[in-house]
């Protein structure tokens, strides 16, 4: 068993193939913050059309960061992978999010041969950019399938 624990993707290896299999990514702009070995944050940038009614940020814009930041950590353990596909995710919305970029890290929980299992913290972010700041607004659980 290694002990190396250097991320087996890079960052330009996960924004390329985010944006080279996902056709709506532009749809979602974000950039990598980091990569570690099982985690990753991710951040999402701000734009009006993620709003919904009360000003307030949408739940399929936070869904699709859960999902993309929780890709990304799978990814630093299993390499570059295209067919590693979501199989569940759970999310529980805790606050209303202000109308400002959002903050995701998600940290593997389990890797095994058929199922990678992860957390996802998603917060507003503050002055420190790239840092979770602030009471969380959404906490989610999700689980890859892997090929």
């Amino acid at each position: 068993m290694s002990t190396d624990e250097t991320p087996r993707i890079t960052l330009e290896q996960f924004d390329g193939l985010i944006r080279e299999t996902v056709p709506s990514a532009g749809d979602h702009p974000y950039s990598i913050i980091s990569l570690g070995w099982g985690e990753a944050v991710l951040r999402a940038d701000y734009r009006d059309a993620h709003l919904r009614a009360g000003g307030t940020l949408s739940g399929p814009t936070m869904m699709t960061l859960a999902d993309a930041v929780l890709y990304a950590a799978v990814l630093t353990r299993i390499g570059y992978e295209p067919l590693a596909v979501t199989a569940d995710l759970n999310i529980r919305f805790l606050r209303k999010p202000a109308p400002r970029p959002l903050i995701a890290r998600a940290r593997l929980i389990r890797l095994g041969r058929k199922l990678a299992v992860g957390t996802i913290e998603i917060a507003t972010e503050g002055e420190q950019h790239g840092v979770l700041v602030g009471p969380l607004v959404a906490h989610a659980t999700g689980t890859y399938a892997l090929p």
